[in-house]
């Protein structure tokens, strides 16, 4: 079903900024960047782990107010068939955000469901 954990998602005030902090600091290097009409995002990785990487996200209509508990928006995992997937955890009665699977910013597929604790979790098939 899951093949392997995709991404972790952040939301941050300052793209670039955060670019900068984990691309010196920690080593990531910047696999994508791209935009939709409400948010920025970019997509950063380690040589030596690039199958997982950090997804961060800036939204262009929204304040957002730092907590000390963090800002993590969401955990991803990939997924080889979206569709089986979602059939096999809404028979589990797993409660989806939406029913619309969207597209992603490479062309592939996502969906956002609630974990138990109403954590925001991502299903991604790639093409």
């Amino acid at each position: 079903m899951i093949s392997k954990m995709e991404h972790v998602a952040i939301i941050v005030k300052d793209l670039e900024q955060s670019i900068q902090f984990y691309s010196e600091i920690f080593g990531f290097r910047v696999r994508l960047r791209g935009s939709k009409p409400d948010r920025e995002m970019a997509f950063l990785f380690l040589e030596s782990q690039s199958d997982i990487e950090i997804e961060l996200i800036q939204e262009m209509n929204v304040t957002i107010e730092n907590s000390e508990n963090g800002i993590v928006n969401h955990l991803a995992f990939t997924v080889e068939d979206i569709e089986t997937t979602i059939n096999y955890l809404k028979e589990k009665n797993i409660k989806f955000t939406s029913d619309e699977v969207k597209s992603t910013l490479e062309g592939g597929r996502m969906i956002l469901f609630w974990g138990p604790n109403r954590e925001l979790l991502q299903l991604v098939e790639r093409l």
